[in-house]
C-alpha cells in the first residue's frame, strides 16, 4: 500500500461552473489522478480524483471514489495502463495509449489519452463500444474468438487422449523428483506391476515397488533424471510380485526424461510393454476357509442336535408341526432377505451344477428360461467357451473357491438370439455338507454394469418357494418318513442361506421394531464396527455416528411408510480408532421392510462398498491431465480415427516420425494416406467399424511413402485396430496401435540370406578342411620336432642354471676369504671397497638370474602341478605381509579390494608368484615426484576371476608395452631386476588358462589385468 495514499484525503480539484458544465456533457470519460508514493519515495501507485460523468458510466463508479488505483482497478498493473501513467507523470510528455480491456466487467477496446498537470495526472479514455469497430479490434475478437474454440477443441481432444493413454495396451507411468514419486500410471502398468495404482500414486517408485529394487532399475532412473539421457531396452528380465507368487517377465522399456519451463529433467516417464504371456492368480482368502471350517463344526453340532429333534418330532405329531412351523418361519425370513439383495445369487447341486436355489436379480437374468432343476449347462448353453463351466468343476473338485472383480459375460439375456455382453463381479464359494464335502457352488455376482430392479421377481419366487412348501409340508402329513426328510432339506436349505449371508461381501443386518434393534448383522456389515457386538442393541446405540448422519431417519421413514429405500454413493464416516483419522465410505444400499404373518416387523438392510469407484471417478480428471504428456511422448505410435469416414483425429509424435514429410490432422484416412487403397486395410477397418471386434495384423507389408510426393517404399506393420465408442456404446472412431517393425523383418530376411550363404560357405570350408587336415600332419610332425627342441633347451637352461651354481659359490667364497684375509687397512681402502663391492654385487646379480633361470626350466611342467581352490584374499594378505618393508621404505600407499569368499582354481604357489611379481613391480617402478599408491581388485565375472593391479606410478609407452613380457626385458634400468618375472607370469597364467594384459601411459600410472578360472 502506498505511504501517502490513502480513502480519507480531501482532494483540492474544484472546477468552475463552466468547466464542470463542459466536463458533465462530455462524451470521453476524464479521470483527474494524484500519484501515490512508497515509503522508499518510489511512484507505485495513483488515487482518483475526480470522475466526469461519462467515466462514472463506464466504471459504475462515484464522481470522488476514494481508494487507489490498486484497489479499484488492480488489473491495469498487469496491462501496461499503470506502467503508461507513470511514465507520462515522469517524463512531462503527453501520451496516448490502446488495449482490449477485459476486466472490472469492461469487455471493450480502448483510447487512452494522459498529460501532467502540476502534481496531478490528467486522463481521457473513449469507449468504442457504440462506435463500429476497427479492423484491428476485429481481428482481436475473432483472434479470442479462435483461440476460445481452439481452447475448447484442445480440451476434448485432451479427454480423448487421456481416454487412449488410460486405456493403451502399452504401460505407461510418471516418476517425479529425486525420490521417482508414481505421479501417474495407466490401466496397463497397475496390471504389470500387480498393484492397484491408487494404492501407488504419492509414494517412492522403490517403496511402493520394493520387488523391483536391487534389479538395475535405481541406476537406469537416477541416469536418466540426472543426464536427460532416454534409456531403452529390450526383452529387460525383471522379477515382479505378483499376487501369490514372483512374477518372471520380460518388458520392453524406455525411460525418457520429462522436463519443466526451464528445459531442466523434472521426472522420468515410463513405457514399458509385456511381452510375456500373462500369468493371473489369486491369493486364497486363508481366513475365510477357517471361518468356513469353524461354520462347517457348528452344522455338524448342528446336524446332531436336529437329529434328536427329528427323533422326538417323529413321536408325536404336534411336536412335529412346531418345530416344522418354527424352522419355516425362520427360513421365510431369510429367504426374503435373500431373495431381496441386489446381486445375482445361485446354489448349484452337485457335479452337474443344478440350480438348487435362485434369487430374484439371478432369475431376472434370463427371464424366459428355467432354472430350478437344471443344469447351468442346460440353461445357459451360451457360456460354452468362456471358462465359466470350469471355474464351476474346479471349485466343486478342490473346494477352493473363486473370486474375480471383473468377469466378462456374454449370454442372450433378452431373448433376442443375439448375445450381449455384461461385467460382474463373481464369486464362486464351495458349500460343504457336515462331513466337510462340497455339495454345492455359490453362485454371487454383483452386476456392475447396470442396477436391476427385481421386486416383480422376489413376489414371484416367493409364491412358488409357498408353494413348495406347502407341498413338501402336505407331504410330511401324509407320510411321517416323507416329513422327516422334507424337515431335514428346510435345515440344509436354512443353514445354506445362512452360508449365503455369512459368506458374501455384501453388508447385510436384520432391524426389528421401531427403534431398529439390531437382530443379525453378517461378518461384511459387523466391519463397520469390529470391536462392538451390535446384536441385540439399537442402531443408535451401537452405531450413533449412523444415526447421526441420517441414516436413522431413513430408516424411521421406512418402517413407518413400508416402502423401499434406495440410497447411491451415500457417504458415511464411521467413528475412527483411537489414533486414527476418519476415513469416509460410499455405498450404494436398500432399506426395506421385512414381514411376518403379514405385519411388518422391522427393516432389512443391504450394503454394498462403492468406495473405489466413487474415489476413482473423482480422480479421473486430474489423471486425464497427466496423461495427455504420456499419449503425446509415448514410443508406441497411437492415431485416432473420427467417424466412418475415419478422419485423423489425434495422432502422436511417434506415428508422425514414420511418415515425417506427411500431414496427416484432419484428414480421411485414404485420402491422407491414398498408397491404402487397394490394400486390405480399408475392409479391416471397416469390419472394425461395424462389428467393434478388434483386429490384430503381424507383419503386413505395405507400399507407402514416408514424404509427401517421394517415392513409396515397403514398409512392414504390426498393429491393433480397437472401435471408439460413445457414452452410449456406438461405434464413432478407431483407434490404431500402430508398430513399424520393418527394421525388423528386413533383419530377419538378412539373416536368413546370411544363413544361406553360410551354408554354402561351409560347403567351401569343408574343401579347406580336407586340405587343411593334410596340412595339419605335416605341421604335427614339425610340432613334434619343435616339443623335442624345447625339451633340448629346458634341459640346457636348467643344466646352465646348474652348473653356474658351483663357479659362482666359489666366487662368494673367494670374496669372503678375501674380506678374512686382508688386513682392516687394506680393507678400508677406497679402491679395494669399491672392488669388494662390485664383486658383492656381481655375485648377488648372477645367483638372482640363475634362480630366474631354474623358474623359467619348471615352466615346461608349471601348467602340469595341481589346481586347486585358493582364496585370493589369503594370497594377496600373505604377500602384502612379505612386502611391507618395501612398500614402508617406498612409502607405497596400499588399497586391496578383495572379498573374503572370491575363490580361484590353481596352484597355490603359482598363484602366489604372480601376485608378488605384480605387487613388487607396482612399488618398485614408482614415480619419484608423488606418492606412490597401488590398488588390487578382484572380482567374480561369470565363470573366471579378474584380478587388476593398478599404480600411478612411471608408467610405459606403447612400444616398452609391447616388449614387457619378453624374456630378459627390463624397460628401466634404474631399479634391480633380471626382466624374467613377468615372462614367468605370464606362462603361468596361460599355462592355467587365463590371460593377462596390460594398459599404460607414461608418467600415468600401469594397470595389468590377470583372468583365473573360477
Amino acid at each position: 500500500m502506498s505511504a501517502t495514499a490513502s480513502p480519507e484525503f480531501t482532494p483540492v480539484f474544484a472546477p468552475d461552473p463552466l468547466l464542470h458544465d463542459l466536463l458533465a456533457v462530455s462524451l470521453t470519460a476524464i479521470n483527474l489522478l494524484r500519484p501515490c508514493y512508497s515509503p522508499t519515495g518510489e511512484l507505485d501507485d495513483f488515487a482518483p480524483e475526480y470522475f466526469n460523468p461519462a467515466a462514472q458510466r463506464m466504471t459504475g463508479l462515484p464522481e470522488r471514489p476514494g481508494g487507489t488505483a490498486r484497489t479499484l482497478f488492480p488489473d491495469i498493473f498487469q496491462n501496461g495502463i499503470f506502467a503508461f501513467y507513470r511514465q507520462v507523470f515522469a517524463t512531462g510528455k503527453p501520451g496516448e495509449f490502446e488495449l482490449y480491456y477485459q476486466a472490472d466487467g469492461l469487455d471493450n477496446y480502448f483510447r487512452i489519452a494522459a498529460r501532467r498537470s502540476g502534481e496531478r495526472l490528467l486522463v481521457s479514455f473513449t469507449d468504442t463500444a457504440d462506435q463500429p469497430r476497427t479492423a484491428a479490434e476485429n481481428a482481436l475478437r475473432d483472434s479470442q474468438a479462435t483461440e476460445q474454440q481452439a481452447r475448447a477443441t484442445a480440451e476434448q481432444q485432451r479427454n480423448e487422449l487421456a481416454y487412449v493413454v488410460a486405456r493403451a495396451p502399452v504401460a505407461m507411468g510418471l516418476l517425479r523428483g529425486p525420490d521417482f514419486l508414481i505421479e501417474l500410471a495407466n490401466t496397463r502398468m497397475g496390471q504389470l506391476w500387480g498393484r492397484p495404482v491408487e494404492q501407488l500414486l504419492g509414494r517412492p517408485h522403490f517403496e511402493a515397488l520394493p520387488d523391483l529394487a536391487g534389479q538395475g532399475f535405481e541406476q537406469v532412473l537416477h541416469d536418466v533424471l540426472t543426464t536427460g539421457r532416454a534409456y531403452e531396452q529390450w526383452e529387460q528380465p525383471i522379477q515382479i510380485a505378483q499376487p501369490g507368487q514372483l512374477y518372471q517377465a520380460y518388458l520392453n522399456i524406455a525411460y525418457l526424461p520429462e522436463y519443466d519451463a526451464s528445459g531442466q529433467p523434472t521426472g522420468v516417464l515410463i513405457y514399458a510393454t509385456d511381452v510375456t504371456e500373462q500369468v493371473r492368480t489369486r491369493h486364497q482368502v486363508q481366513t475365510l476357509n477357517e471361518e468356513l471350517a469353524a461354520l462347517n463344526e457348528e452344522l455338524r453340532a448342528s446336524n446332531k442336535e436336529y437329529q434328536q429333534a427329528n427323533a422326538v418330532l417323529s413321536q408325536t405329531q404336534q411336536q412335529l408341526e412346531a418345530a416344522r412351523a418354527e424352522a419355516e418361519a425362520e427360513r421365510q425370513r431369510l429367504y426374503q432377505v435373500l431373495m431381496r439383495m441386489p446381486a445375482n445369487i445361485a446354489l448349484l447341486r452337485g457335479p452337474e451344477h443344478v440350480y438348487d436355489l435362485v434369487n430374484a436379480e439371478y432369475e431376472h437374468l434370463f427371464p424366459a428360461r428355467t432354472t430350478l432343476g437344471r443344469s447351468i449347462r442346460d440353461v445357459i448353453p451360451e457360456l460354452d467357451g468362456q471358462g465359466f463351466y470350469e471355474l464351476l468343476d474346479r471349485v466343486y473338485e478342490t473346494g477352493e473357491p473363486f473370486y474375480q472383480a471383473e468377469t466378462e459375460a456374454w449370454a442372450d439375456y433378452a431373448g433376442t438370439g443375439t448375445p450381449q455382453r455384461r461385467y460382474y463381479r463373481t464369486t464362486f464359494e464351495p458349500i460343504r455338507n457336515a462331513q466337510g464335502q462340497v455339495t454345492e457352488v455359490l453362485n454371487f455376482a454383483v452386476d456392475i454394469t447396470a442396477q436391476v430392479e427385481a421386486r416383480q421377481q422376489v413376489e414371484q419366487l416367493n409364491q412358488e418357494l409357498e408353494a413348495r412348501v406347502q407341498a413338501r409340508t402336505q407331504e410330511a402329513l401324509a407320510l411321517q418318513a416323507e416329513l422327516l426328510a422334507a424337515a431335514q432339506r428346510q435345515v440344509q436349505t436354512r443353514e445354506a442361506v445362512y452360508q449365503v449371508f455369512e459368506q458374501t461381501t455384501v453388508a447385510v443386518a436384520l432391524l426389528r421394531g421401531p427403534h431398529h434393534r439390531y437382530e443379525y448383522v453378517n461378518p461384511a456389515y459387523r466391519g463397520f464396527a469390529p470391536h462392538r457386538p451390535l446384536v441385540g442393541g439399537t442402531i443408535a446405540e451401537e452405531l450413533p455416528e449412523l444415526y447421526a448422519q441420517g441414516f436413522g431417519a431413513l430408516l424411521d421413514q421406512v418402517y413407518q411408510t413400508g416402502e423401499t429405500y434406495v440410497g447411491v454413493e451415500l457417504p458415511f464416516t464411521p467413528a475412527p480408532r483411537l489414533g486414527e483419522a476418519p476415513r469416509t465410505s460410499y455405498f450404494n444400499f436398500t432399506y426395506q421392510a421385512y414381514y411376518e404373518a403379514g405385519q411388518m416387523i422391522g427393516v432389512t438392510i443391504i450394503a454394498l462398498d462403492v468406495t473405489e469407484q466413487v474415489l476413482a471417478r473423482q480422480e479421473r480428471e486430474t489423471q486425464r491431465q497427466q496423461l495427455e504428456q504420456l499419449f503425446r511422448q509415448a514410443p508406441t505410435p497411437i492415431v485416432i480415427l473420427d467417424g466412418p469416414d475415419l478422419v485423423f483425429q489425434l495422432v502422436n509424435p511417434a506415428y508422425q516420425r514414420i511418415f515425417p514429410g506427411r500431414a496427416l490432422a484432419d484428414k480421411p484416412l485414404l485420402e491422407a494416406l491414398p498408397e491404402l487403397v487397394g490394400t486390405p486395410i480399408p475392409d479391416l477397418f471397416r469390419r472394425v467399424y461395424q462389428t467393434g471386434e478388434p483386429v490384430t495384423v503381424q507383419e503386413l507389408p505395405l507400399w507407402m511413402a514416408r514424404h509427401e510426393g517421394h517415392a513409396p517404399e515397403e514398409i512392414y506393420w504390426t498393429f491393433t485396430y480397437q472401435a471408439r465408442r460413445t457414452a452410449h456404446g456406438l461405434i464413432d472412431g478407431v483407434r490404431v496401435f500402430a508398430h513399424d517393425v520393418t527394421e525388423q523383418v528386413r533383419t530377419r530376411q538378412r539373416i536368413h540370406e546370411l544363413n544361406e550363404e553360410l551354408a554354402a560357405a561351409n560347403q567351401e570350408l569343408a574343401a579347406i578342411n580336407e586340405e587343411l587336415t593334410a596340412t595339419n600332419e605335416e605341421l604335427n610332425d614339425s610340432n613334434t620336432q619343435l616339443q623335442r627342441t624345447n625339451v633340448d633347451l629346458d634341459t640346457f637352461v636348467y643344466t646352465a642354471s646348474h652348473d653356474l651354481k658351483a663357479p659362482i659359490t666359489n666366487i662368494e667364497s673367494i670374496t669372503l676369504a678375501l674380506r678374512s684375509t686382508l688386513p682392516p687397512a687394506v680393507q678400508q681402502d677406497e679402491v679395494v671397497q669399491h672392488l669388494l663391492g662390485l664383486l658383492d654385487t656381481t655375485v648377488a646379480r648372477f645367483q638372482f638370474t640363475i634362480g630366474q633361470l631354474t623358474d623359467i626350466s619348471r615352466l615346461q611342467l608349471a601348467h602340469a602341478g595341481p589346481a586347486e581352490p585358493v582364496q585370493l584374499a589369503q594370497v594377496v594378505e600373505n604377500v602384502r605381509l612379505d612386502l611391507v618393508p618395501a612398500m614402508a621404505a617406498a612409502g607405497t600407499q596400499l588399497t586391496i579390494e578383495v572379498a573374503p569368499e572370491l575363490v580361484v582354481s590353481f596352484s597355490p604357489a603359482n598363484l602366489r608368484s604372480i601376485v608378488y611379481n605384480l605387487l613388487s613391480n607396482a612399488i618398485k617402478y614408482r614415480a619419484p615426484d608423488r606418492p606412490s599408491q597401488v590398488r588390487v581388485r578382484a572380482e567374480q565375472m561369470g565363470a573366471t576371476v579378474v584380478l587388476t593391479v593398478q599404480d600411478n606410478g612411471l608408467g610405459m609407452s606403447e612400444l616398452q608395452q609391447r616388449q614387457l613380457f619378453g624374456l630378459f626385458q627390463r624397460l628401466h634400468t634404474h631399479v634391480e631386476g633380471t626382466g624374467v618375472g613377468l615372462y614367468i607370469s605370464k606362462r603361468l597364467v596361460e599355462n592355467a588358462g587365463g590371460t593377462i594384459t596390460v594398459q599404460s601411459r607414461v608418467d600415468a600410472g600401469t594397470t595389468f589385468t590377470v583372468t583365473f578360472p573360477a
